[in-house]
């Protein structure tokens, strides 16, 4: 395919399972060849955003996702916390943005927020947002009330992620369906906010099961804006982290998460393709390729949430061995949407 046949081709939310499968089994080298004429299309090859993660609210979670160090059906060591208090958030949010980060995150260990939460969330959002830093929540399943009241406070992104393909979802989670988790991505998209929404691989999946994590996210009516592809940081006490203790083999190989990552972004051009948790573990060639691959943007500091992460030290020399820069720009996604706006409100009306 050439690059004036990629200009030339709509942004698609009609891929079939077939083609995602026949993308994945492309030889290595011409999948991320693919992908980077696409990200090149859509995005400055050279750049990257740098995002914080803060656990505004830790452990104590009534899931049972068999990933998570956080959920109360865990044996992980977690403690569970009260949700943080304004100032200190906002004081975490002033460090995040003096480190560069262009973008902070907020994650709390709900099922689903409680409307009495919600005031201090709301306050929150604004404080950040005042900052000139661009805001993302990830609260658990939400109603449309409270992605309203978000949006009303400014929230730019929501975070609700699929986690992983829709055959393999029951395997990993059975307090929530993945309806569950559609449907609060629906209200989180009638409410005007932008969505973020990715999932983790390594969890024990078959490339089919990614290759439907790929095709439930790129089939949407609206591709989410932010596609966070995480790799499974197996943690004592887990399901999935014990059951990878005792079978190794099943720990995805870097090659195929670099596969999966050219997917993502060949799938769905415009958005943010966030190479995520997992990282700490891998090597500066690996993060290199998925780069290459159409990754664009990484979480900074040394933790996200509960697990470790690679540091601001060790980001900035691999930027610079690399020649990357941080991202200072709008998102192409989100600039689209706020171009075709203006555009829909020069038009006067009949």
């Amino acid at each position: 395919m050439t690059i004036s046949a990629l200009e030339a081709a709509p942004i698609r939310t009609d891929w079939t399972r077939e083609e995602i499968a026949a993308l994945f089994d492309l030889p290595f080298t011409e999948l991320v060849f693919r992908a980077a004429e696409v990200h090149r299309q859509h995005h400055a090859a050279d750049e990257v955003q740098l995002c914080t993660l803060l656990s505004i609210k830790t452990g104590g979670c009534a899931e049972d996702c068999g990933y998570c160090s956080q959920s109360v059906h865990a044996d992980s060591g977690v403690e569970a916390t009260k949700l943080m208090d304004v100032r200190q958030v906002l004081q975490s949010a002033a460090q995040a943005k003096d480190a560069g980060s262009q973008r902070f995150c907020m994650g709390a260990a709900w099922r689903n927020p409680k409307q009495r939460d919600m005031g201090k969330i709301v306050e929150i959002v604004k404080g950040v947002r005042a900052m000139g830093m661009e805001t993302c929540m990830t609260l658990g399943m939400l109603t449309r009330e409270q992605a309203d009241q978000l949006a009303e406070a400014g929230l730019d992104y929501y975070n609700h992620n699929i986690d992983t393909g829709p055959e393999y979802y029951e395997r990993v989670i059975s307090t929530r369906t993945m309806d569950d988790r559609l449907n609060t991505l629906g209200h989180v998209r009638e409410a005007g906010i932008n969505v973020c929404s990715g999932g983790i691989v390594g969890m024990g999946e078959t490339r089919a099961d990614r290759v439907g994590f790929v095709h439930t996210l790129a089939t949407l009516e609206r591709h989410p804006e932010s596609v966070p592809v995480n790799a499974l940081v197996p943690v004592k006490g887990t399901v999935l982290g014990d059951m990878l203790a005792d079978t190794p083999l099943a720990k995805i190989d870097d090659i195929e998460f670099v596969r999966t990552v050219a997917v993502a972004r060949i799938c769905m051009p415009l958005a943010m393709v966030r190479l995520s948790a997992g990282r700490e573990s891998m090597s500066e060639a690996t993060q290199a390729l998925a780069f290459m691959a159409g990754a664009n943007s990484i979480f900074t500091g040394d933790k996200l949430l509960t697990a470790p992460n690679a540091g601001d030290d060790s980001d900035a020399a691999l930027f610079q061995r690399l020649g990357l820069k941080a991202m200072q720009g709008e998102e192409p996604m989100r600039a689209a949407a706020q171009q075709g706006a203006c555009r829909a409100e020069s038009i006067p009306a009949e």
